[in-house]
């Protein structure tokens, strides 16, 4: 692997940094004609980019060009006209030979351009050796960049350094990358690989975020802008408090991606979304730990839909796999199984009160818990459609569902089969004043469930 070393001295401010960091900018200024190839010519890099340039791409012979035209454009995996996107060419970019100064110059010459796309070497890893800018090692993302990777393209922090993440987004950025790795980074701030800022945006298209710590929240990414991961990996990193692969406050989208093996020390092994919108379709978050809480995903207040997804394998002392922590979640053909609360309350899906959480067509299977609620345990309001409750294991009460004093739970067509309990309420257990409504009408049964089908519940066989 061709590995080219950026071995700047790093900026005042931080331990270790010495006095030829001083001249750094300067240096940026005066040689990125020769570091880049690109003539600076009429725009310095002092110069704020004109309103006409926002959106814009550099071109190869330094001209901004609008996006769709032949040199440049911002690439996305959205199907504008009806196109399907396979049939479209990714747009040339400009070439960004192996060496982490390089790539540092080009992203500063396209911020103050206003953008470009930019096209990074194959089998290369761009090791960043130093701080650039406000705790990263690359340039703060302010314009819309796309970094195009390849085969094993790779963008790390250098072992033995200063701390640092890799990326920031900035207000008024927005970075897509393209078949990259990003690994290597660490932070006591949030986001260990990378943040995105209030009015930034995040595309991470066929990549890979691992490897990457942060002493806060978000060990691959912090969010509390737009961020929109499609066919990516986000996987073995590791955060201080929430969010051991994601933490986000804003909008996150997660599509056809794996959140796998991520490590928090708070709450949400995988995924943490705290007063902002999730979105999970045709996705898996899977064997992500939690320290304290919660192990594969936390939604905590705004609203939350997870479709075609699996949370599987994930462990914590509270709760295995899926909390909805306040706010609206709705959980469609979602797979909750293998999950395990080591001392807590549910091994697959807990709610908490003044929670709405409605889950349909879904089975919620072979989860266990070593206290009470092996599948379920509910504060809140739940609704169940359509939907199996299997071979879930308590500790104590409510092998499939405990319905805790405040809970309100409805079964629409739902089947609570070969559930244990060690003590009592096998299928669902009812903390009397909570209400359960089977509606056997509609098709909901429970049977043989160990050592009972219920307890407190009317309607149900005993």
């Amino acid at each position: 692997m061709n590995q080219q070393d950026h071995t700047q001295e790093p900026e005042p401010g931080s331990p270790g940094r010495g006095h030829r960091a001083r001249s750094r900018r300067q240096w940026w200024a005066i040689g990125l004609a020769g570091v880049t190839g690109l003539a600076l010519t009429t725009i310095g890099l002092a110069t704020a980019p004109t309103a006409d340039a926002v959106g814009r791409t550099l071109a190869a012979d330094g001209r901004l060009e609008k996006p769709g035209q032949s040199h440049g454009g911002d690439h996305r995996d959205d199907n504008r006209g009806g196109h399907d996107d396979r049939s479209r060419k990714r747009p040339k970019g400009i070439p960004v030979s192996c060496h982490a100064d390089k790539l540092i110059a080009a992203i500063t010459l396209a911020n103050a351009r206003g953008g470009a796309v930019l096209d990074l070497a194959k089998k290369c890893t761009y090791l960043l050796t130093a701080t650039i800018d406000d705790g990263n090692g690359l340039p703060t993302i302010t314009a819309p960049i796309t970094l195009n990777g390849g085969k094993h393209t790779t963008i790390t922090r250098a072992a033995g350094v200063d701390q640092f993440r890799i990326v920031t987004v900035g207000t008024g950025g927005d970075l897509t990358l393209n078949h990259l790795t990003i690994t290597g980074g660490q932070t006591d701030g949030d986001g260990g690989a990378i943040l995105v800022n209030p009015g930034g945006t995040l595309h991470l298209h066929h990549s890979t975020v691992t490897r990457n710590i942060t002493g806060g929240s978000g060990g691959g990414i912090a969010n509390n802008g737009t961020t929109r991961i499609k066919d990516s990996t986000v996987s073995r990193n590791t955060s201080g408090t929430n969010g051991g692969g994601i933490w986000s406050t804003g909008l996150l989208t997660v599509t056809a991606s794996h959140i796998t093996a991520n490590v928090s020390g708070a709450s949400g092994g995988g995924i943490h979304s705290t007063q902002g919108t999730l979105l999970v379709d045709h996705s898996r978050i899977t064997a992500n730990h939690s320290q304290t809480s919660v192990g594969g995903l936390e939604l905590f207040g705004g609203a939350g839909t997870v479709t075609k997804t699996q949370v599987t394998g994930n462990t914590a002392p509270a709760v295995g796999g899926v909390l909805a922590n306040s706010g609206q979640l709705t959980l469609t053909k979602v797979v909750i199984a293998h999950n395990t609360a080591t001392t807590g309350l549910s091994g697959g899906l807990s709610v908490n009160p003044n929670t709405l959480t409605v889950v349909e067509d879904s089975i919620i299977d072979n989860n266990s818990a070593a206290a009470n609620g092996g599948g379920i345990f509910n504060f809140g309001s739940l609704v169940l459609r359509n939907t199996k409750v299997t071979r879930n294991r308590s500790g104590n009460q409510g092998g499939g569902i405990y319905n805790i004093f405040s809970g309100n739970l409805s079964l629409f067509n739902t089947k609570i089969v070969k559930n244990l309990a060690v003590s009592e309420g096998g299928g669902i257990y009812n903390n009397v004043p909570g209400v359960v409504n089977l509606n056997t009408a509609t098709g909901t049964i429970v049977t043989k469930n160990r050592p009972d089908n219920c307890v407190d519940v009317p309607g149900c066989p005993g």
